[in-house]
């Protein structure tokens, strides 16, 4: 796959299209031309999926026109003429037309695949109040008797019944009908087929009780697409987005939407050519509405996430298995798709469009995804997690009957955060915070810089602050072990810094022994999925942990809301911004005496944590590929001109990676997540699950033996990943 890693197509994302067409009432030669021409245009834009309006072959608001033959003649001629058109283009289009079947007259969804009619799908609820009375004109997909209708020469599979499976392909322009299916299995496509598994329904389907499109999503389909007309009342628009999202959101699957635009009938009516693209739940384009231009709206939708979360989510297939009887009547129509060539690549054949730009993700890949780059959801977001840690310690404390805390303070930003989170819960249970009884355990390594800012937050915050000088103790374990350090030889090796983090824990258990208190822990999210931490000891251990599932780009950002809302006093807010700025740091060995700041470099040595952190969401939440993962971070790190990036990070901090980089630094994580690591995170101590991206909890989201092998991820790295961009 190396040689196609920059295409979309390449990592289960899905370039969808939703157009609006200009159309001139019941005049099919002419909205057949406009339909083909909004076509070619998705198709330069190297779309999979084109939808159009409701009978937008021969307009919606035409009433007894739509049983005129001459009107049907020419939406028939109209489509043979798009038909035609498709061969060259790379989008399955869904074209809404009248049609006349078994002597009745249907609205339908024509699926159409370079130069083939893959299937034809009726509307099943036909509005017949207000406004509506399609009654009048058409019948219901119920009412028919056939399953497949001769269509343009050739016997074409008929019925809302219908699921359109692609198989994704290099070339070669195949279509398959369930009656000769690909190499598979009684209808369905072999293995190799993708998540790419499209549906259609017709307006008022998806404003019923039970849309068809749930029952398809239940089967499969990951893409559900409305040919809709809709005109437009006041507030009708916020109704529609809230049933598109709730609609995407309950089948997890994306659902686009389109509605009449410019040049509809208003006899009676206005339109608005609303287009809506949603993907579970959530909303990635809209078109402007009240235009009087035609548009395209496109995004690319991740079927392998859908995928991914489908299975995750056992009241998903409890609900298939329960309607088992109605799935199994739907019909899987099976396709080869071939996918658009890369930008600048040549193509085979004589396509519309050699090049379209599926070399660039056409949707949102956050840089922190566990800190939104939008303003207003990141405060609540920070509000929620900051008040589910005090929440969390508050319950830990009355349900041991425990009133004091004790804690290590390091200056860093994971002691930072536990110990504001623990003069909160102190607040709030109406306790001093001079039970909170903080100590900053100095060792061979620690710098002027963390340790002042260390007691300068112990201080600002009011609780009972300490130090004690952990080296000699140290030092009589060295002698005890029989280290060369005990004989001052410089031998900084991982016994030299284990030592230094035993001992901080040993003395904090203790005080907590001696005070009848418990040990807050502060070991982040990151560090666990690392293993970034010393077992037993250190930030591995605890009596209740705080940041358990916090990730350290989540730590700074609750730090950075705690000074924006003046959580408290302006004293603390400063010392808590000197943090912020400081170098990340074990601070376990020493350098070489110059500057106040840290000698080691975290960063230096694992990674960027806004990278790792960037890894760990897409691998943990979603069991992505790596290669999709790298991918993925190319698209948000690649280029830092790009993108929306958080108002709080400033210009200096705004950093880029290239490839080389990304796959560098994922190697090592996949190492250290999947081989390494797995035996600290099963001995976690208690702590309060905050993120939807999850925590790394044994009893919780995440569930390993601690003995696996990294040589399947790693292996998928290497051979699909290039060693550089392009």
């Amino acid at each position: 796959m190396a040689d196609s890693f920059n295409s979309i197509y390449s990592h289960g994302f899905v370039r969808v299209a939703v157009c609006v067409p200009h159309v001139r009432v019941a005049d099919p030669e002419f909205n057949a031309e406009r339909t083909a021409g909004l076509a070619a245009k998705a198709s330069d834009a190297g779309a999979a999926v084109a939808l159009f309006p409701e009978l937008g072959i021969s307009s919606y608001a035409i009433d007894d026109l739509l049983q005129q033959d001459a009107l049907l003649d020419g939406v028939l001629a109209g489509i043979r003429e798009i038909v035609h058109a498709s061969r060259d283009l790379t989008p399955v289009l869904l074209v809404g037309a009248p049609l006349r079947f078994e002597n009745r007259l249907f609205n339908c969804a024509v699926v159409i695949y370079r130069g083939r009619v893959l299937g034809i799908v009726p509307k099943t609820y036909l509005p017949n109040y207000r406004e509506f009375y399609e009654r009048r004109q058409f019948s219901s997909a119920r009412h028919a008797v056939g399953k497949q209708v001769p269509f343009m020469n050739e016997t074409v599979p008929f019925g809302n019944d219908l699921i359109f499976q692609a198989a994704l392909s290099t070339g070669g322009n195949v279509a398959s009908h369930p009656d000769s299916p690909l190499p598979g299995s009684d209808g369905h496509l072999a293995a190799e087929a993708s998540a790419f598994v499209l549906h259609a329904e017709i307006c008022e389907d998806v404003w019923t009780p039970i849309p068809p499109s749930s029952y398809a999503a239940l089967a499969g389909a990951t893409v559900l697409a409305n040919l809709s007309a809709s005109n437009i009342t006041i507030g009708k628009a916020n109704y529609r987005k809230d049933l598109c999202a709730s609609q995407s959101g309950k089948c997890i699957a994306a659902y686009l939407y389109s509605a009449a635009g410019p040049g509809e009938s208003t006899t009676d009516l206005a339109w608005d050519g609303h287009a809506l693209i949603y993907e579970d739940g959530g909303l990635l384009a809209e078109s402007e509405r009240f235009a009087d231009h035609e548009q395209i709206i496109t995004a690319d939708i991740d079927t392998e996430r859908l995928a991914q979360s489908r299975m995750r989510l056992t009241s998903f297939n409890d609900a298939a298995a329960l309607h088992r009887e109605q799935l199994e009547e739907i019909r899987t129509v099976g396709f080869e798709f071939q996918a658009p060539a890369l930008a600048g690549a040549d193509a085979s054949d004589k396509s519309h469009s050699s090049a379209p730009a599926v070399n660039r993700l056409n949707r949102r890949i956050e840089r922190f995804p566990f800190v939104p780059s939008d303003a207003v959801r990141r405060d609540e977001q920070a509000y929620e997690a900051y008040n589910i840690q005090v929440h969390g310690l508050m319950q830990r404390l009355r349900a041991t009957g425990i009133e004091k805390i004790v804690v290590g303070i390091s200056g860093g930003l994971d002691s930072t955060q536990a110990l504001i989170v623990a003069a909160r819960t102190m607040d709030r249970l109406k306790l001093p915070r001079t039970n909170i009884l903080a100590y900053t355990m100095p060792g061979f390594a620690t710098s002027a810089g963390t340790r002042s800012n260390a007691h300068r937050l112990m201080e600002s915050l009011g609780v009972s602050g300490h130090e004690i000088d952990i080296r000699p103790a140290a030092m009589q374990m060295f002698r005890d072990i029989g280290h060369p350090f005990a004989e001052e030889d410089p031998e900084y090796d991982i016994t030299f810094e284990n030592v230094q983090a035993g001992e901080r824990t040993s003395h904090l258990f203790r005080l907590a022994n001696y005070n009848d208190a418990l040990v807050l822990g502060t070991g982040d999210l990151s560090e666990l999925a690392l293993g970034w931490a010393t077992y037993g000891v250190g930030d591995q251990m605890s009596h209740y942990n705080v940041n358990a599932s916090v990730p350290k780009t989540l730590i700074q950002h609750l730090i950075r809301w705690v000074i924006a809302t003046k959580q408290f006093e302006d004293s603390a807010s400063t010392v808590l911004q000197s943090i912020l700025d400081t170098e990340i740091s074990p601070e376990l060995v020493p350098g070489d005496g110059e500057g106040d700041g840290p000698a080691q470099s975290t960063e230096a040595k694992i990674g960027p944590y806004e990278l790792q952190d960037f890894f760990l969401y897409h691998i943990s939440r979603y069991g992505f590929r790596p290669s999709k993962v790298a991918f993925m971070a190319l698209q948000a790190w690649g280029d830092r001109g790009k993108g929306i990036w958080p108002d709080f990070l400033p210009d200096h901090k705004r950093n880029q990676y290239d490839l080389s980089e990304i796959r560098k630094w994922l190697e090592l994580f996949l190492f250290r997540f999947f081989q390494i690591s797995q035996f600290k995170r099963t001995a976690v101590p208690n702590g309060p699950k905050v993120g939807s991206g999850g925590s790394l909890s044994p009893r919780g989201d995440w569930r390993a033996p601690s003995d696996s092998s990294a040589a399947a991820w790693l292996s998928e790295l290497r051979r699909n990943v290039p060693d550089q961009e392009g």
